[in-house]
């Protein structure tokens, strides 16, 4: 039996119905009849040579359809995590599908040994991750980690568990290896950990994205404050204070994810891609293009675009929640835009709900990560959760998990302690949860990574690579100091021309430049030419 899904070489058509003409049988006799039908329809693209032009779609529904009916592959088994060999593919399933794939420490001790390994093999081509169910993976087992913190003699579990789950990040971000996270469904917190420096993040209409610790008395972690603070404007400071979810194709406009598919297309990639020999990033990433959507949308599809974002962006630019607040009320009160104030009241309210103590640590983080690596961001955050875990200078995250992870109050405001945003001074923020650790100091771990991947830290490939263009590449276009600029004056279809080259014919790249034009630039128009040339104003 192969040892991945999505090898199994299989030629013929899937029945109206969607399900593939083999019948349940042994896995002997299934292997035996895959066989023959096989051989059955080479003959029959032997006289109609045309239908070796089956789309991806077909192709994937023919590869989901074998996978139904080969009960005896690895997904049956009962490991929370399961590792997959084919070609030059490896591939890790988080496999605790009833769980939402939540990790726990018993996935997290097996998953970096086996990634460790395939880092530093030859034979391995590409490393992808991918969960079974519908999560990729929901976040970390915060439950299990408050009851260890709630007694001494279980205190260092705890501390230890965001220990192996950072570590586990850093490995992951900084492995010499193309490496794919296929975020189809949940990806929350420890999930997204796990997938958001990925050399390749793939979203599909089953994605949703969040980092909702602020919820939970808690502050973004598992690198947040490094990816955070380089997305576009203010999108990751709003994310990582209100916990908003971004769903679907908004988590590839936004740049958390690099591509857009189909769910159903995954199959069908996934074995393109065991098939390649001595892969390229190049080659990965025109390959997973090919499998994008067909109906590209000629708009960006999050809410999160236009008047809201230019009022997101000023609010959320500052380096005090008070004063996003204070900025917050003002546009739900006297914005000219309806959908503004909506969405400056309904903010507040999302900020009204969260621990005081957590905002303020996450924009400290957030503000403070934009300037670090990632492992020293990392880092920062293992001091952040080392104090949290101990409860000595806030209960907040004993109290969030108790109420929304085990008590499931979703709707109700835990008794945070402080109540309001007032009442917690920055300065208290700095000395309790930004130590200034020395060589000796005991008071929090150290990542322990590979040294070998320590020392690469300065290789660490920017995440933002194969995904659409930012507004700052954008923008340097339009202002003529890009190096491909050519011209200190474009229109915005010579903008957007100039942009679909860069990326190789990218998806997407015409709405989002669109969008970004539209809140960023002014035109000029040509009285002789007629051209309207683009002048960047923000």
């Amino acid at each position: 039996m192969p040892s991945s899904l999505w090898l199994i070489p299989f030629d013929a058509e899937p029945d109206p119905g969607g399900s593939v003409n083999v019948p349940y049988k042994s896995h002997g006799a299934q292997v035996s009849a895959v066989n023959e039908a096989r051989s059955h329809c080479r003959k029959l693209l032997a006289r109609h040579p045309s239908q070796q032009n089956l789309n991806n779609d077909r192709a994937a529904a023919r590869t989901a359809a074998i996978q139904r009916h080969m009960s005896s592959d690895a997904l049956s088994d009962e490991a929370s995590v399961q590792f997959k060999e084919g070609g030059c593919l490896r591939t890790y399933v988080l496999n605790r599908p009833k769980k939402l794939n939540v990790l726990n420490r018993e996935m997290l001790d097996k998953l970096r040994p086996k990634i460790e390994e395939w880092s530093r093999q030859d034979l391995v081509g590409v490393v992808a991750g991918i969960g079974a169910g519908r999560a990729f993976c929901a976040g970390g087992d915060v439950a299990s980690v408050v009851e260890d913190c709630s007694k001494p003699e279980t205190l260092p579990h705890a501390i230890e568990f965001f220990q192996r789950e950072f570590e586990m990040d850093y490995i992951l971000a900084a492995m010499p290896k193309p490496y794919i996270a296929v975020m189809d469904g949940i990806t929350m917190g420890g999930g997204v950990g796990l997938s958001v420096n990925a050399s390749f993040r793939i979203a599909t209409e089953n994605t949703s994205f969040a980092m909702p610790e602020t919820k939970i008395g808690y502050c973004p972690d598992v690198g947040a404050s490094f990816f955070l603070s380089r997305v576009d404007g203010e999108i990751g400071t709003y994310l990582g204070l209100t916990s908003d979810t971004l769903s679907g194709r908004a988590v590839f406009e936004h740049g958390f994810a690099t591509h857009f598919v189909p769910s159903r297309r995954i199959p069908g990639l996934m074995d393109r891609i065991s098939s390649l020999q001595n892969p390229t990033y190049q080659q990965i990433d025109a390959l997973i293009e090919e499998h994008s959507e067909d109906v590209i949308p000629s708009q960006m599809t999050s809410s999160l675009v236009g008047n809201i974002r230019i009022a997101l962006d000023s609010a959320f630019k500052h380096k005090s929640v008070e004063k996003i607040i204070a900025d917050l009320t003002k546009f739900s009160k006297e914005s000219e835009h309806e959908d503004v104030r909506q969405w400056a009241a309904k903010t507040l309210e999302s900020l009204h709900l969260r621990s005081p103590t957590s905002l303020k640590v996450a924009l400290a983080a957030i503000r403070s990560g934009k300037y670090m690596t990632i492992l020293e961001a990392l880092q920062m955050e293992l001091n952040i959760a080392t104090a949290f875990c101990r409860g000595e200078v806030s209960k907040d995250f004993s109290e969030g998990v108790t109420k929304v992870v085990v008590e499931k109050l979703r709707d109700v405001r835990p008794n945070w302690q402080p109540s309001t945003i007032n009442e917690v001074s920055d300065e208290f923020i700095q000395k309790s949860f930004f130590p200034k650790l020395n060589a000796d100091d005991k008071t929090s771990p150290r990542l322990n990574v590979p040294q070998w991947l320590a020392d690469a830290e300065h290789k660490v490939q920017n995440p933002m690579i194969y995904g659409l263009p930012t507004e700052q590449e954008i923008g340097k276009l339009v202002l003529g100091s890009h190096k491909s600029s050519g011209s200190t004056v474009l229109t915005l279809d010579e903008l957007i021309a100039k942009l679909e080259e860069q990326k190789k014919g990218k998806s997407g790249v015409r709405a989002k430049v669109t969008e970004v034009v539209q809140r960023k630039c002014t035109t000029q128009e040509d009285k002789q030419s007629g051209k309207k040339w683009l002048k960047w104003i923000h």
